[in-house]
């Protein structure tokens, strides 16, 4: 008992400087991981290269095909691109044994001293962060050290050393008992590091630790399982894909690979049996990806055949594209894609603008009903982004992303007012096609010049707002001057006409209304490009 407390102790160690690592890591390469994953191309390779990388800063394999299984549910990832980035998960995921297996428990006291006055006497977001990481370094390895003390009793038990040789010449057993602890625990980073404080107290040969290693791999898929749960079937893809791929691996590394990896890491480190475990999981995350790379297509259509995709399926339309709660994991990537959803919901409201002033200009009953499906559309995505928004407000955020937060609850509402303004104008519209109205073709041209200023002003603030190029700020401001003069010079004729008798009271009123909603369109762009100015 004292033993597995001790050990559980030790794991819970582990798994808190991991994370607590991986959090400083994120926050630091925030930005870099957000353009890393955004640059993301078709080919398979790249997606490789870009899974390995994330893993690595990550440092979770499992955080990282969850996230997979959410750019796949967001619509963002093809399956051909998800699979290259969970082969290269596997292979980043490898970095947390590496270190692991170096004895640097020495320098955990060092880490932690350091990563402590950092942490309470910098004021710096930026230092904070590189304390996390020397914190979870620290914690991390004291985990370990406190795991190989907690295993070093077993050495006396022959019966605990005879169960691990017995899984070496019961590979299945080996499999399932590594895939068991790794679906357990939720971490095969954490199954990984107690495998090495087995070897390096001599309790576990690397015949045993072989299978157990290729249980964790399958294990690993677990996490990625779970959350395709109630997902798209396209998630659910992504994730039977990252157990298809590790499935077929572990089956070619037991019938013809593992002999050859054995000899190899036995003649690397000899006396080091954490060294070779290390450098076999290594090896087999590597190889494995090598082997199956060219055949990472045929993957894709085996998943599809098992689970081909459905005529509701194709039809289906996601009220949200860029947003899924997974993402959340890795904060900064989820930021980029909120920014990436509330562009979508702006391009909706602009839809929802232009149909409304179609609606009025050429009095379409077709045009109302489109521009009342956009400020649906529109109202429904508000909600869905203030509540993801309110999510990644709680995380941990570094200065820049958490005011930046703070400002797209901000857009979001003035974008939605946008949609509000366009809803109004097609109220108009309504009240135009009822009562037969009609307008002075001077009055129309009126009406088309200032909308298309309105207009084009919001679309800038959106572009602005894509870009966050403070550069066209400028330009928004000064339409947005030229809509205020336009709405006073357009009222002053407007009365002209009604004293002339060339336009009717009735007409004057929408007239009148619609000068008012297009300004205060162009006041909404206004704010948006407030918005990225204060950001």
């Amino acid at each position: 008992m004292e033993i597995a407390i001790s050990l559980l102790g030790g794991l819970g160690l582990f798994l808190y400087g991991m994370n607590l690592m991986a959090e400083g890591l994120q926050k630091s390469a925030g930005d870099k991981l957000k353009k890393i994953v955004e640059k993301l191309t078709s080919t398979t390779i790249m997606g490789v290269i870009v899974g390995t990388v994330v893993t690595a800063i990550i440092q979770s394999s499992s955080a990282a095909t969850v996230m997979v299984v959410g750019f796949v549910n967001a619509g963002i990832m093809s399956l051909s691109q998800a699979i290259g980035v969970i082969m290269g998960a596997n292979i980043g995921t490898t970095v947390t044994a590496q270190l692991v297996s170096f004895k640097l428990e020495a320098l955990a006291p060092l880490a932690l001293g350091i990563g402590i006055i950092l942490y309470l006497f910098s004021k710096n977001q930026r230092t904070k962060d590189v304390a996390s990481i020397l914190l979870g370094f620290g914690i991390l390895f004291t985990g370990m050290e406190f795991m190989k003390d907690a295993v070093k009793p077993l050495a006396e038990y022959e019966g605990f050393r005879s169960a691990l040789i017995y899984f070496g010449q019961h590979q299945v057993l080996g499999i399932l008992a590594g895939f068991a602890i790794t679906g357990i625990i939720q971490s095969s980073s954490a199954s990984m590091g107690m495998l090495i404080a087995l070897a390096s107290q001599g309790l576990i040969p690397l015949s045993a630790a072989l299978p157990i290693l290729y249980g964790d791999n399958i294990g690993t898929c677990v996490t990625s399982l779970i959350s395709s749960i109630g997902a798209s079937r396209n998630a659910k893809r992504a994730a039977i894909m990252h157990l298809t791929f590790n499935l077929i691996g572990t089956i070619i590394f037991i019938l013809i690979l593992g002999r050859p990896i054995s000899m190899l890491v036995t003649y690397l480190n000899p006396n080091d049996a954490a060294r070779q475990i290390a450098n076999a999981h290594t090896t087999f995350n590597i190889l494995n990806v090598l082997v199956l790379l060219p055949f990472a297509k045929y993957i894709v259509k085996f998943v599809l055949k098992i689970m081909p995709i459905t005529e509701e399926e194709s039809e289906a339309v996601s009220k949200t594209k860029y947003l899924d709660e997974r993402i959340l994991q890795t904060p900064s990537i989820a930021l980029g894609n909120t920014v990436k959803e509330v562009i979508r919901m702006g391009d909706k409201a602009n839809k929802a603008l232009e149909t409304s002033m179609d609606s009025l200009v050429n009095k379409s009953m077709k045009s109302v009903e489109k521009t009342e499906r956009y400020e649906e559309t529109v109202n429904t995505l508000q909600k869905e982004i203030l509540n993801y928004l309110l999510k990644l407000s709680k995380l941990p955020l570094n200065a820049e992303e958490r005011n930046k937060v703070d400002l797209l609850f901000n857009t979001v509402n003035d974008i939605e007012r946008v949609s509000d303004h366009a809803e109004n104008i097609s109220e108009l519209s309504r009240i135009a096609i009822d009562k037969d109205l009609t307008f002075s073709p001077k009055a129309i041209e009126e009406m088309n010049n200032i909308y298309s200023k309105a207009q084009q002003n919001f679309k800038i603030s959106l572009k602005c707002l894509e870009e966050n190029d403070k550069n066209m700020i400028e330009d928004i401001y000064q339409l947005e001057e030229e809509v205020d003069a336009l709405e006073k010079l357009y009222k002053k004729t407007h009365m002209e006409r009604l004293n002339n008798g060339k336009c009717t009271i009735d007409s004057g009123v929408v007239f009148l209304d619609l000068l008012t909603n297009l300004e205060r369109v162009s006041d909404h762009s206004c704010n948006i490009g407030n918005h990225v100015e204060a950001n």
